[in-house]
């Protein structure tokens, strides 16, 4: 009678792991993008992915109930700019990271881009920060599976230094995706706004640090490039591609990818 009641209940738990497995896998995927490059050009001062761009929209991804892969170019640890734990407008932000075990496991274990099969997505997010002015652009898994995604009618987004992702991506009909598309970034201004003092006093100009600068990058590759004040929230959505203009963004950019999903969800 022992036995039987023990294989019953271990068949109902093997029940159990079977649906949550099935309900997990049922689950529409978004999949967010961090940078692996943590030189700030020759300046010898370190950046990474600014938290808050990733922090933020996986919790709003999370609420709304999807599941969320993380990537970075090489894979493994992604780079944090360790700047943003000296802003103190962004404790929020960082204490949402820091008590939360499974985001941070997903941030120290991040996909390799290169394995991703772009089938299993419905949208994907660039999150920015300088690093990724390097390794971004010039990706060719970041232009495929951008590429991919698009093309496969799901949402294709970036926020701040984000769209660096995009200013090489083309289509399969040989145009640039952003071409002829509303689109925000980081702006000139705000880059200026990061210029700093070296050890001499010098002012060291981003734009000389910077392989380019982004705003003007888009511009050259056709994008309408619509932008607000500095610093001040701004998202731009242009069908299912929906960019925001800085961090402050970063929250609205999930809102709007999450409304897009919800109201399309059966195309």
């Amino acid at each position: 009678m022992k036995r039987t009641s023990r294989n019953v209940i271990r068949v109902i738990m093997l029940l159990i792991t079977t649906l949550t497995i099935t309900y997990a896998q049922n689950k529409e995927k978004v999949l967010i993008v961090l940078t692996s490059h943590s030189e700030l050009g020759n300046s010898e001062k370190e950046t990474g992915f600014w938290l808050p761009e990733l922090t933020l929209p996986y919790y709003k991804f999370k609420e709304a109930g999807y599941v969320v892969d993380i990537a970075s170019i090489k894979g493994g640890i992604a780079p944090v700019d360790q700047k943003i734990f000296q802003d103190k407008e962004q404790e929020k932000s960082n204490e949402m990271f820091l008590n939360n075990a499974e985001l941070m496991s997903k941030v120290f274990t991040t996909l390799v881009l290169s394995d991703i099969d772009t089938k299993r997505y419905k949208a994907i997010l660039y999150v920015g920060g300088s690093g990724t002015m390097w390794d971004f652009p010039d990706n060719e898994d970041i232009n495929r599976i951008t590429r991919e995604i698009y093309e496969n009618n799901g949402i294709v987004s970036a926020v701040c230094h984000g769209p660096s992702a995009l200013v090489n991506v083309k289509l399969s009909n040989g145009k640039y995706l952003i071409s002829g598309k509303k689109i925000t970034s980081f702006t000139n201004e705000e880059e200026e706004d990061l210029n700093f003092k070296d050890s001499n006093g010098k002012v060291i100009e981003m734009k000389n640090i910077l392989p380019f600068l982004l705003e003007d990058k888009l511009i050259e590759r056709g994008a309408n490039h619509i932008h607000k004040k500095a610093w001040k929230e701004n998202v731009i959505v242009d069908g299912r591609l929906i960019t925001g203009q800085n961090s402050e963004s970063a929250a609205k950019v999930a809102d709007k990818m999450i409304e897009y999903l919800q109201k399309n969800k059966d195309r």
